[in-house]
């Protein structure tokens, strides 16, 4: 990246640093415990000691279910962005001599592959991402139908068949997140290829956004909602 100016590296760290920040806001600091992510945590283990107390479980069957397709589809999606992303790396050289025929010296082969190469770093991210909360979705599928029904769910073993499969979900939904995250982030990034000044606008309006939404969205009101609230929706 040592071909690209001054402005370019500044906007390419910002977009780390906010990416390394909120992620670490939103996962590892005290914050994170007034975040949405957490609260939806609480949510996944309150469903599965629910689930551990019914004898019919076609709904939970439906639930993992729901979790395991919407992986595979953003995984089919990252899958078909990366190919998406070589096409833009392959387009470098032609790229730059119809830009040199509009603004000579506007965009290089070079600095249009490093953007092209940084999607594809991302998709490729999210891919893995989304590919192992599904393995890890089917690793819970088995948790839940292991864990025992009735009177058997009081026992220890009982407790620790539902703690063993609400830890795995709750593992699973956050790798799911990161996933999501990449690909909110990498529209930040397409703002790259209008030019830094964009790159940074994008970056910085998209964090904002999902602290937002993580934070003080209706969403988060509703997900914290008791028995005698009013409704959040209007």
């Amino acid at each position: 990246m040592s071909h690209l100016p001054l402005l370019d590296l500044v906007a390419v760290a910002w977009f780390l640093a906010c990416w390394l920040v909120y992620g670490l806001v939103v996962d590892a600091s005290p914050l994170r415990h007034r975040s949405l992510s957490h609260v939806m945590d609480g949510h996944r283990r309150a469903w599965v000691a629910t689930m551990a107390k019914r004898e019919m479980r076609m709904v939970d069957t439906a639930i993992m279910t729901g979790l395991q397709n919407g992986c595979a589809f953003f995984a089919s999606t990252s899958a078909l962005a990366i190919g998406a992303a070589f096409a833009v790396l392959n387009s470098s050289d032609r790229v730059a001599e119809v830009m040199s025929d509009i603004a000579p010296a506007s965009v290089s082969a070079g600095a249009w592959e490093a953007k092209g190469f940084g999607l594809l770093l991302m998709y490729a991210y999210a891919f893995f991402k989304f590919g192992w909360a599904y393995r890890l979705f089917n690793y819970a599928s088995i948790l839940v139908g292991a864990v025992p029904q009735g009177e058997a769910a009081e026992t220890p073993e009982g407790r620790a068949a539902v703690g063993r499969a609400a830890d795995m979900i709750v593992i699973a939904g956050r790798h799911f997140n990161r996933g999501l995250r990449a690909m909110f982030l990498s529209v930040g990034l397409l703002g790259w290829f209008a030019g830094p000044w964009a790159f940074l606008a994008t970056t910085t309006f998209i964090v904002a956004v999902l602290a937002r939404r993580q934070f003080v969205s209706r969403s988060r009101a509703a997900a914290l909602r008791g028995v005698d609230d009013p409704p959040v929706v209007t």
